[in-house]
């Protein structure tokens, strides 16, 4: 695969280490801590998709304790790029996704109840009804948003704010991110269209044909947050059956090193399929233009 098939990130160093960039059509996961630079890499990938694909890329937030992860700071800063942003209580019929000014945001915040637990474990029985009733209702919104987005042009996406928990198979984000990965973004662009056409499919048969576009040119960029805070220990990570770094094609890990008597930044490409990858320990720094890789 030559570079010019690569989506690539928005920063060279980054890219020569992935021999051209991310392969598209596949996952590729970033995993750190809180704070260690993981949104900033997502902008700037999403971003590049204006310069290469002629649209930037989507940006979807699921966070659900509350807090923010500033991509639209850091966008506008890093970029000069303000968002569309998707209102969750927005409401649009299925054939909105023809209309390019209806449909086309670049930013979505699925959940947005402060303070909520993030592992199935903590909620009473009744409480998971409640997500599990919710999470339809989001999960109908999302086959929207990503299909709107895909047959107006753009290829590339970034899941953002997945939080720690002790067992993935625990954590109802990795549920709403099987889905999606799995039923829209991995996903022959026609039946994506039937689960949100669904009994109204046939009418809209001919129109879906004319906005087909191939999946296997979307890649996806998730951004993990990690208990490990040290580089070294993400490196002696485990992994569990079923972890999403354990189906990923590309994982990049983010974390702190000591230099002597200070703490310094690192990143390192410990996974790359069916590609050539720099297997080197790279310091960065975090500088008002994003992320900066030393050369």
């Amino acid at each position: 695969m030559t570079d010019a098939n690569r989506l690539s990130t928005g920063i060279g160093r980054l890219d020569d280490m992935l021999g051209g960039g991310l392969i598209p059509g596949t996952l590729a996961v970033v995993l750190g801590a809180t704070g260690i630079g993981k949104t900033q890499l997502g902008v700037a990938f999403a971003n590049h998709g204006l310069q290469q694909e002629g649209e930037r890329g989507l940006i979807f937030d699921m966070t659900s304790r509350g807090d923010s992860q500033n991509q639209a700071e850091y966008a506008r800063r890093i970029c000069d790029w303000v968002f569309a942003v998707r209102n969750p209580d927005e409401r649009t019929a299925p054939e909105d996704v023809w209309d390019r000014d209806a449909i086309r945001r670049d930013y979505f915040h699925i959940f947005r109840r402060t303070g909520r637990r993030v592992t199935i474990s903590d909620l009473e029985f009744e409480q998971w009804k409640e997500w599990k009733a919710e999470l339809t209702k989001k999960l109908d919104q999302c086959i929207g948003f990503f299909y709107g987005n895909f047959v107006h042009g753009v290829r590339r996406c970034v899941i953002d704010g997945i939080e720690p928990t002790d067992r993935a198979s625990d954590s109802f984000q990795m549920h709403v991110f099987d889905y999606i990965y799995h039923q829209i973004l991995h996903k022959e662009s026609d039946w994506v269209a039937r689960d949100l056409f669904r009994v109204h499919f046939r009418v809209n048969a001919e129109t879906v044909a004319r906005h087909a576009y191939n999946h296997a040119e979307v890649g996806c960029l998730l951004l993990q947050t990690s208990h490990e805070v040290m580089l070294d220990q993400l490196l002696s990570r485990p992994i569990e059956s079923g972890d999403v770094l354990s189906n990923a094609n590309t994982v990049i890990l983010m974390g702190k090193v000591r230099d002597g008597i200070r703490m310094t930044r690192a990143l390192h490409v410990a996974k790359h399929r069916g590609s050539r990858c720099d297997d080197a320990i790279v310091p960065f720094d975090i500088t008002e233009y994003g992320l900066r890789l030393e050369t």
